[in-house]
C-alpha cells in the first residue's frame, strides 16, 4: 500500500466536504439545534419523575398536603373517562379526584404508580372521608404494546424521506438524472414512479415486522387491519411527498441528509413514538400536532389499543392524505433534473 496515494485521496475527500458550504453548516448546526430542542420541550425548574393527573383543578396545599410533593408534575384533567384510558396506558402515572370525596385510580401494573400511591398516603394523617382507591381495568397494555405503533410508523417515516430524498439527490449528483432528463420521462412521471416504488418496498417491509414482531411478543390488535393498513399508506404518501420536496433542488448528499434528520429527528421526538408528551412543555404539544408522525401514530395507536374504526380515524387519514397533496404538488413544481 502506498500512504502517499491514501494520504492524496484523504486530503481531496476533505477538500470536497468543507467546500460543500451548506453539507459543512449542517453537520453544525443540526446537531446544536436538536440539543436545544430538547432543552426546550422539557424545560422545567426542577426534573419530574411522576406524572399524576387532577380532575377537579388544584387546590391549596394546606388541605391537599399531596400536592406539595416534589418531582411530581400534577396536569390538569378535564375527562375523566379519558384519564383513565392514559392512566391505563402509562400516559400518567396516578389519577386522583379532588371534585367530591377524594378518591384516586391507579395502574396495577405500572411501578410508578405504586410510588406515586406510596407518597399519597403518606401525606395524608387519618383522612376525613378517608380517600377511595380504584385500580383500572381490561386487558394490561405493556410498554411494548404501546410503542409498536410509534415503531413501524418511524420505519415508515426512515424508509420514505431517505428511501425518495436521499436517493434523487445521489441520482443528481451522479448525472443519472440528466440522462433521464433526455428521455420522454416527465418529472411528475418520474416523482409518481417514486412514489409507487417507495410504497411498495414499505408495505412489504412493515408487513414482515409486525408479522415477526408479533409472532414472538403477541400484541394485540383490536381494531381492524384495513383501517390500520390505510393509516399507514396514507401516513407513507405523506412522508415520501415530504422526501421529494426536500430532493427538489439539493444536489449535495451531505445538505440532503443534514435536512431529513432536521426534519426526521424533531418528528422522532415531538410523535409520542417513545414516551407520551403529557405534562412536557405546551408549545411543543401544538408543535406536534402539525407533523405527519403525528397523526400516523395516533391513529395507528387507537386502531391496535382502543379498537377504533376506520371512520374513527378519518380525520388523521384526511390530514396525510392532503400533506402528501399538497407537498408532491410544490415537489413537481420545484423539482429540477440538474
Amino acid at each position: 500500500m502506498n500512504l502517499k496515494r491514501i494520504l492524496a485521496v484523504v486530503k481531496a475527500r476533505n477538500r470536497e466536504f468543507y467546500r460543500d458550504k451548506a453539507g459543512l453548516g449542517w453537520n453544525i448546526f443540526m446537531p446544536a439545534v436538536m440539543v436545544l430542542g430538547l432543552a426546550f420541550i422539557f424545560s422545567s425548574p426542577e426534573e419530574n419523575l411522576y406524572k399524576v393527573g387532577l380532575l377537579g383543578g388544584a387546590t391549596d396545599t394546606q388541605s391537599t398536603p399531596f400536592l406539595d410533593t416534589r418531582h411530581i408534575r400534577f396536569i390538569a384533567q378535564n375527562n375523566e373517562a379519558a384519564a383513565i384510558e392514559k392512566l391505563r396506558y402509562h400516559r400518567i402515572d396516578l389519577l386522583l379526584d379532588l371534585r367530591a370525596q377524594p378518591r384516586y385510580w391507579l395502574n396495577e401494573l405500572s411501578p410508578k404508580s405504586y410510588i406515586v400511591e406510596r407518597l399519597l398516603l403518606q401525606s395524608y394523617s387519618n383522612p376525613s372521608p378517608p380517600i377511595k382507591r380504584e385500580s383500572v381495568s381490561g386487558r394490561p397494555v405493556r410498554y411494548v404494546d404501546w410503542v409498536l405503533p410509534g415503531v413501524l410508523a418511524m420505519n415508515v417515516m426512515f424508509s420514505s424521506l431517505w428511501g425518495v430524498g436521499w436517493v434523487i439527490v445521489r441520482y443528481r449528483k451522479n448525472g443519472v438524472l440528466r440522462r433521464l432528463r433526455a428521455t420522454p420521462l416527465r418529472a411528475g412521471e418520474f416523482l409518481v414512479a417514486q412514489i409507487i416504488s417507495r410504497l411498495l418496498v414499505v408495505t412489504l417491509v412493515t408487513l414482515i415486522v409486525f408479522a415477526g414482531t408479533n409472532a414472538l411478543l403477541d400484541f394485540p390488535m383490536r381494531g381492524s387491519y384495513p383501517a390500520l393498513g390505510l393509516v399507514f399508506l396514507s401516513g407513507a404518501i405523506a412522508l415520501v411527498s415530504l422526501g421529494l420536496t426536500v430532493s427538489a433542488r439539493v444536489r449535495s448528499e451531505e445538505l440532503a441528509d443534514g435536512l431529513l434528520n432536521l426534519i426526521s429527528w424533531p418528528m422522532m421526538i415531538l410523535s409520542g413514538v417513545w414516551f407520551s408528551l403529557e405534562g412536557t412543555n405546551p408549545w411543543a404539544q401544538r408543535i406536534a400536532d402539525f407533523l405527519p408522525l403525528t397523526h400516523m401514530v395516533d391513529a395507528a395507536r387507537r386502531i391496535m389499543l382502543d379498537g377504533a374504526g376506520l371512520l374513527d380515524v378519518a380525520l388523521e387519514v384526511s390530514i396525510l392524505l392532503s400533506i402528501g397533496v399538497v407537498l408532491l404538488t410544490l415537489s413537481a413544481r420545484a423539482f429540477r433534473w440538474q
